[in-house]
């Protein structure tokens, strides 16, 4: 079998700053693993599973056991206000799953805002010297297809299924310059989804910090960014470029076709009613 990487000349591999967009053909797995899998790395994964969302909890741990850095050792740690509700799922070596009770609130906007914070104190307690790597990733999502080594980089963005192709002046950007989130209308790359973060340990730990902060300020201003901490995130990533970038098969959504360029889906957003799992519209 040739492992030799294929080229994809019907999408963008490289961004303004030449750092990769990760497609299927841009990379050999081969060639990855053999750089990785020497280093014995621990990839740390966070994923919150408060209030209804503890019930997409299953799906997300069984289908990530057959897709996700299979063969790595890999830690997830999982935010929850329900722990006895954590299923029981069979983890393959090496593999470890940690609990960790948290509060809940009566706004999803709330609990997407402290998330930076849950993160941040969690790399400075306990992640340092515990794990290189780290992907904090919605638990409402799904793997279909392989997810490895190919993605790892120093900091890690994500570009958001609905505005891969659109122009710049449809993504939803924080406007209002009261917000730290605030982002000029000729400023701006891409836009990248919060369901999917990662990179270097240090890295993230930086970058949750400063969105942290950001989030403070904007909270004693009385504001609160159009699309919470990942409003904060789009800020982050314009002034501090992503070394890795992953394309929408790394961050689809169930109710979307396939177009042609998009050749696996690797993860994915389940449909659900927003209404049924959210404690407040």
């Amino acid at each position: 079998m040739s492992h030799r990487v294929c080229v994809r000349p019907d999408v963008v591999t490289t961004t303004p700053w030449l750092a990769p967009i990760v497609w299927d053909g841009t990379f050999d797995q081969t060639v990855m693993d053999a750089i990785y899998k020497q280093q014995n790395i621990t990839v740390a994964t966070t994923v919150f599973a408060l209030g209804k969302y503890v019930d997409f909890l299953k799906d997300f741990l069984e289908t990530a056991e057959k897709n996700f850095f299979l063969h790595y050792n890999v830690h997830y740690y999982v935010f929850t206000d329900r722990p006895d509700d954590v299923p029981a799922v069979t983890l393959s070596p090496g593999r470890k799953l940690t609990v960790l009770k948290t509060a809940s609130s009566d706004r999803w906007q709330e609990i997407t805002l402290r998330r930076m914070e849950m993160i941040e104190k969690l790399i400075e307690e306990h992640l340092i010297h515990k794990a290189e790597y780290i992907f904090s990733l919605d638990v409402d999502c799904k793997f279909y297809g392989p997810w490895g080594a190919e993605s790892l980089g120093d900091i890690v963005a994500t570009l958001h299924p609905g505005y891969y192709g659109e122009s710049r002046n449809k993504f939803p950007y924080e406007r209002r310059p009261e917000s730290q989130a605030y982002i000029r209308q000729e400023e701006g790359d891409y836009y990248y989804g919060g369901a999917v973060i990662g990179g270097r340990v240090d890295r993230v730990l930086k970058l949750t910090k400063t969105c942290r902060k950001q989030l403070d300020v904007d909270r004693e201003n009385k504001i609160e960014a159009v699309w919470q901490e990942e409003s904060h995130l789009n800020k982050y990533f314009l002034y501090n470029k992503p070394s890795k970038v992953l394309s929408p098969e790394y961050l689809w959504q169930d109710f979307k076709a396939k177009p042609p360029n998009i050749k696996v889906i690797r993860f994915s957003q389940v449909i659900k009613n927003y209404a049924q799992v959210r404690p407040n519209p």
